[in-house]
């Protein structure tokens, strides 16, 4: 696309944007783009020159350049549910490769960098962010500078890594999940689960059987996942909170699992949408996209490990939930009796 035609499209897009600003100033980028059926990092790219500089380079790179921000607020989200945490990027493992971590005691991510695609620098008013896109266009990760961040930093980042001139994004579709939505034999599948002895043996158990991660819980047996309520999640984060007990809140898309790990207070609802608004841990869940939740059992060297589950109806994993352990630590007996009240059969011991 010459500069003329991406002049063009972003003015003609720029103008359809602050006319529906306009009639509803609180929409979110998100669905403003689902309203004007374009991807969300087209909407942002038609912005360029106006509240938006493009930046190119490789992901990993920027990354490692975000930790001079200081305190942030970082957000991942799905279709669904919305994460945001708030801290330091500390103890990056980012290396040019397409798997990358960050361990630190407030921002704890796991990044899938083949799917960062694109990226821009923002400033909307006072607030100003980083922004990473998919190549489908959807929002992979964000990072909001706030009044505790190292905002004289904003100038030298851009700097270092925006683009010379806009180009509009080329988006490309995802191939459908080819995937089994069943089990072809559910014994041997079974018995390989019941082999486990880490819970991150349980993404290669899926590829060993291909087979979808709903198909899995499916057959896997009571024991070993059952069907819980609809409202289960409420009802954990209800009693997880009354009993200030410290949980670990997994929320990812293709390219990034974003967690939060410790306690959680204020709890709220606002229309089909159940939130926790702490001071450094927002999560937001729209409760009408839940199709069905599972209490899940995996074992492990360091004994049962348990954790609830939230699918769409697509089969989509929504968010999950553990309480907090670390490799080598057992699981807290509070919270698997937490999640065995929620089940109508016995869990495996």
């Amino acid at each position: 696309m010459n500069a003329i035609t991406f002049a063009a499209q972003a003015s003609a897009l720029q103008a359809s944007y602050q006319s529906l600003k306009d009639a509803e100033p609180k929409l979110r980028a998100r669905e403003a783009a689902k309203r004007l059926q374009v991807s969300e990092a087209e909407l942002v790219a038609a912005q360029c020159g106006v509240t938006a500089i493009p930046l190119q380079g490789l992901a990993q790179a920027m990354f490692r350049a975000l930790p001079p921000f200081g305190r942030v607020m970082v957000l991942s989200r799905n279709e669904h549910c919305v994460h945001e945490r708030h801290g330091e990027y500390e103890d990056l493992h980012c290396e040019d490769k397409p798997v990358g971590m960050v361990l630190g005691k407030d921002i704890d991510l796991r990044m899938f960098f083949n799917n960062w695609v694109h990226a821009f620098a923002v400033t909307e008013g006072e607030r100003r962010s980083v922004q990473f896109f998919a190549a489908d266009g959807e929002a992979v990760h964000k990072v909001y500078l706030t009044e505790h961040s190292n905002a004289s930093y904003w100038t030298e980042f851009v700097g270092r890594f925006a683009a010379e001139s806009a180009t509009w994004p080329q988006i490309t579709h995802y191939p459908a999940d080819t995937a089994a939505t069943a089990v072809a034999d559910p014994a041997a599948f079974r018995k390989a689960w019941q082999a486990l002895t880490d819970t991150h043996g349980f993404f290669p158990l899926l590829k060993k059987f291909n087979v979808s991660r709903l198909a899995a819980l499916q057959a896997a047996g009571a024991d070993l996942a059952q069907q819980v309520a609809q409202d289960a999640v409420e009802t954990m984060l209800s009693r997880a909170a009354e009993q200030a007990l410290p949980i670990m809140c997994f929320v990812g898309n293709r390219g990034i699992v974003q967690i939060h790990s410790g306690p959680v207070a204020k709890l709220l609802r606002t229309g089909p949408w159940f939130n926790i608004l702490d001071p450094d841990f927002n999560l937001h869940l729209n409760t009408t996209a839940i199709a069905s939740c599972w209490v899940v059992n995996k074992p492990t060297d360091d004994g049962w490990v348990t954790s609830l589950e939230v699918y769409a109806a697509d089969g989509e994993l929504i968010v999950q939930f553990f309480g907090v352990r670390k490799p080598g630590v057992p699981e807290l007996p509070a919270w698997r009796a937490l999640l065995r009240d929620l089940c109508s059969q016995p869990l495996a011991e």
